[in-house]
């Protein structure tokens, strides 16, 4: 295969051609796009006729795949995630998030391909944490330097939306469990390319650790609006056939939820991580 790599905006994003996810790729295929999603942060690929399955067999060639607590699963794959507008209410992801954080190794990245989609609007934004860092003052980099910042499960999956039978609440209960409260670093270095990036999430990232809390939420507050400026972001309108694929390690992204009540079908691999420093 011979792939060929678009930019699509300065910050990150890049159209990727010359290959058909349905089909198995070689270890050169493979160690290419890595090195590209690293250094791109989202890749996209249009005119993707695949299936679940191998939509799973294309997201674990780069890593064990995770199962996610709360979403459901497709019958035909288990490691994909059905987000269906018809079965669930996703305002929760239009909010900027990065995925799974409230877990010791959260992922490496994300799978995600359209399945059905509203006549108009259901665009995904996302934005490089790389680029919300490097825009940041030389005052600000050193205040940030050594702080630690708690993620939580319960800020994006609370108990009264994602516990309403007795079977949702027993999941929630036992997700919960597993999944305490714990801390990451608020700049986070990228393992492969080494870059510096901000690593907090409106979705899950409740304090930081380190200050006060009032000190704490006014700087959660500016790092929140710092990071979802649009220089920053790259927004994919959605076409049947389209594959994201995002690294996020180094991404937050933010699914609009503007087309209701049109239906919108998404599936999602995530790839498993390893722990933040």
């Amino acid at each position: 295969m011979s792939l060929n790599f678009i930019r699509l905006t300065p910050a990150l994003g890049a159209l990727v051609e010359g290959i058909d996810l349905a089909q198995p790729v070689d270890k050169d295929t493979r160690d290419e796009i890595r090195t590209a999603l690293a250094h791109h942060q989202v890749l996209f690929f249009r005119n993707q006729r695949i299936s679940p399955r191998q939509q799973r067999d294309f997201a674990g060639q780069f890593g064990d795949l995770h199962t996610h607590p709360i979403y459901p699963q497709h019958p035909e794959a288990s490691e994909i995630m059905v987000l269906d507008t018809d079965a669930l209410d996703l305002k929760d992801n239009a909010v900027w998030h990065t995925d799974v954080t409230f877990t010791q190794t959260p992922p490496l990245g994300g799978v995600l391909a359209a399945r059905q989609l509203p006549e108009s609007g259901g665009d995904t934004l996302w934005a490089s944490s790389f680029a919300a860092y490097d825009a940041l003052s030389g005052r600000m980099k050193a205040l940030l330097e050594g702080l630690t910042a708690t993620h939580d499960f319960t800020k994006n999956f609370p108990l009264k939306r994602f516990g309403l039978t007795e079977s949702d609440r027993q999941r929630w209960d036992e997700t919960r469990l597993k999944n305490p409260p714990l801390s990451h670093p608020v700049v986070r270095t990228h393992p492969e390319s080494g870059r510096k990036g901000l690593f907090v999430n409106e979705g899950f990232t409740t304090e930081i650790d380190d200050l006060p809390e009032e000190e704490g939420k006014a700087l959660l507050n500016f790092l929140f609006a710092h990071q979802s400026r649009p220089e920053f972001s790259v927004r994919w309108r959605w076409a049947l056939g389209d594959v994201a694929f995002w690294d996020n390690r180094s991404t937050s992204h933010y699914a609009l939820d503007d087309y209701r009540p049109a239906r919108r079908v998404m599936h999602r691999a995530t790839i498993l991580g390893d722990k933040p420093y």
